[in-house]
């Protein structure tokens, strides 16, 4: 999917590259959501991570954000997720890091790591590589998946509270959570906090009832309450509810992917940020903080 010119100023589908200008003449920078359905076999995985990659390139993407587990997944966790999981050093981030040099592109991803000392659990972890760089974020899922009726804690442990780590690209600072994440604001609040423009938020959002509602509500609202955008990528269905998508400060869903498995491209700007961000300046105006529990 393209991106056209609209009122969140986005260019028109003749924009080329990973940087443009928008209408109103701001620096853009091209970012992606690719969507597909991760399975248990991971040299198709990183085939398909490689061919989405690919062609969120040529439609002129800078960074692009795949699914939370892209390198292994089950519909049901099981013990083949031990034997499937790798360091952030391994073989998975290895070829992220090699495709984002070929492609001279930014990659998001979520992976299943292995976690030293754990014998049964492993770590549902996201890593961003840089071209040129490699791993440059790292961050471990912090909310478990404990609700409507699954238990994500069975198989996999939780991240420690730390600070966000940020990365740059496109004159932008970017900044990682997972899927679940969602339903706790503070998240999100934390990261835009620390600094981020951009939030790169992997997941793989179960189908179910009301679910797909629950996902578009929610990433808007992460970014129209924090005034920043959000890159939000989800497995396609059939377990997956899809409907990827990248969602501006003023809570304008700019690109989206419907049950496909696709790539969705739109233009951000440091500028749009702080257009939306004098109009409403809530970040500026609250009178709470975030601390961990």
């Amino acid at each position: 999917m393209s991106a056209a010119t609209d009122a969140a100023g986005t260019p028109t589908e003749s924009t080329s590259g990973a940087s443009g200008t928008t209408a109103e003449g701001a620096t853009a920078f091209g970012i992606a959501v690719a969507q597909f359905a991760p399975g248990a076999d991971a040299v198709a995985n990183l085939a398909e991570i490689t061919r989405l990659a690919e062609l969120a390139a040529a439609r002129g993407a800078g960074l692009v954000v795949f699914p939370e587990y892209s390198s292994y997944f089950t519909p049901q966790p099981d013990a083949s997720w031990l034997a499937a999981s790798e360091p952030v050093d391994g073989t998975f981030v290895r070829a992220l890091a090699a495709l984002a040099d070929r492609l001279g592109v930014h990659l998001v991803a979520g992976m299943v790591e292995r976690v030293e000392g754990e014998e049964r659990r492993v770590a549902n972890t996201v890593v961003a590589v840089a071209p040129g760089v490699g791993a440059v974020a790292t961050y471990r899922k912090l909310h478990l998946y404990d609700a409507f009726g699954q238990r994500e804690s069975d198989w996999v442990v939780p991240g420690d509270v730390a600070e966000p780590e940020l990365f740059e690209a496109g004159g932008l600072r970017f900044g990682l959570q997972t899927c679940y994440d969602a339903r706790f604001p503070e998240v999100t609040r934390r990261i835009v906090d620390a600094g981020a423009d951009v939030v790169c938020m992997p997941a793989e959002w179960v189908r179910g009832p009301l679910k797909e509602a629950h996902w578009r509500v929610l990433t808007t609202a992460r970014a129209l309450e924090n005034t920043a955008y959000v890159a939000a990528a989800d497995h396609a269905p059939p377990v997956g509810a899809g409907n990827s998508m990248i969602v501006d400060p003023m809570g304008v869903e700019l690109a989206t992917v419907g049950e496909t498995t696709d790539v969705a491209v739109a233009w951000v700007s440091a500028e749009r940020i702080a257009a939306v961000r004098r109009v409403n300046p809530a970040l500026a105006l609250r009178r709470f903080a975030v601390v961990p529990r």
